[in-house]
């Protein structure tokens, strides 16, 4: 799925609308830790993804 710049530029604005300047922010910390945790899993992740098509194969 991928968001058009006029997409994300929507999503913002009514990010603004619906809460509040003030705890934008926040949510915005909020999901950059997120996002950072899950960049820090994903090679994890596709680690697993070859050991189990490993394991499938033999």
């Amino acid at each position: 799925m991928n968001l058009g710049f006029l997409s994300l530029l929507l999503i913002v604005i009514l990010g603004f609308l619906i809460f509040a300047p003030r705890k934008l922010p926040e949510m915005g910390q909020a999901f950059g830790r997120s996002l950072k945790e899950f960049k820090k899993t994903k090679p994890n992740m596709d680690e697993e993804d070859k050991d189990d098509k490993k394991k499938e194969d033999h």
